[in-house]
């Protein structure tokens, strides 16, 4: 298989498995709802947010909008470089973190361009999808839908701690999506390995 089917190939198993899970916690759970998948350490929650990876944000509506567009022209961007990778037969490990990156850019911008059209509110209901009204907001003004929370350390800092003291400490506390973390992956495998992925590239 060429390098190029590959990385299509990655590509779209992200996005099917990303876009599946985020259809199914739309239509199961209300923004809020807690499903425990290892106890108290990994949880299904369901939150949605208007910004970036694990929930950060950017001002309101022109954010959200600013945001989107970046988004579209990020996915273009990360496109021509993946082909040109490809055509330059680059490391096979670099063809496929890009790609991972790219899914991941990919599976977000859905669900901010889309699913405000075609799902209704998940507030204290599940969504429908293709509501008879339609859908919660306009095109590139929906919101992101997150899922896994891993509160591996749930506990409070010491009272003589010269930092929050008495304070909650959690982590990690961010709630984020198989998008998220294909994005992360992929950033973190070219930081870890660019030596080796870059070494053939002129």
């Amino acid at each position: 298989m060429s390098s190029g089917k590959k990385a299509v190939l990655l590509i779209i198993l992200i996005l099917i498995i990303d876009q599946f899970l985020k259809i199914w916690v739309k239509t199961h759970m209300a923004l809020g709802q807690e499903i425990q998948l290892f106890g108290n350490w990994g949880i299904l929650h369901f939150i949605e947010n208007n910004g970036m990876a694990f929930g950060m944000e950017m001002g309101g509506k022109p954010g959200k909008l600013i945001l989107s567009v970046f988004r579209v022209v990020a996915i273009f961007g990360i496109g021509w470089f993946l082909a040109s990778l490809i055509k330059r037969k680059a490391n096979m490990g670099l063809i496929l973190a890009v790609s991972a990156i790219m899914a991941g850019a990919i599976g977000n911008i859905i669900d901010s361009a889309f699913y405000g059209m075609i799902f209704s509110e998940s507030y204290n209901q599940h969504a429908i999808l293709f509501p008879p009204g339609g859908g919660y907001s306009s095109f590139l003004h929906g919101r992101v839908v997150d899922m896994f929370y891993f509160p591996i350390i749930n506990t409070h800092w010491p009272q003589w701690s010269p930092f929050r003291p008495g304070e909650s400490l959690v982590f990690f506390r961010p709630v984020f999506n198989i998008a998220d973390s294909s994005i992360t992956c992929g950033v973190i495998s070219i930081v870890l390995f660019q030596k080796r992925m870059f070494r053939n590239l002129t």
